[in-house]
């Protein structure tokens, strides 16, 4: 179906995604149009090879905005 919509330029841009370790160590980029499935993966700005192996600046994160807290108050019984 995305093929379909690519046809007439609905394609969803892709996104970057860093893998960081334990220790906040990034170990792989990844750049899709979807989140990628498994563990430690998050959403960042730009991919840049220089943070391979390296602590990932906080300023490289794209921030989610928070849940609404009633919504957490829920999940949370």
């Amino acid at each position: 179906m995305n093929r379909f919509w690519s046809l007439f330029g609905f394609a969803l841009p892709h996104r970057c995604f860093a893998r960081l370790d334990a220790e906040g160590r990034c170990q792989a980029f990844k750049q899709c149009r979807q989140a990628p499935a498994g563990n430690n993966w998050i959403e960042i700005e730009e991919i840049r090879l220089n943070w391979l192996h390296q602590v990932l600046p906080a300023s490289a994160r794209i921030h989610t905005p928070a849940a609404h807290p009633r919504v957490q108050l829920l999940s949370g019984v």
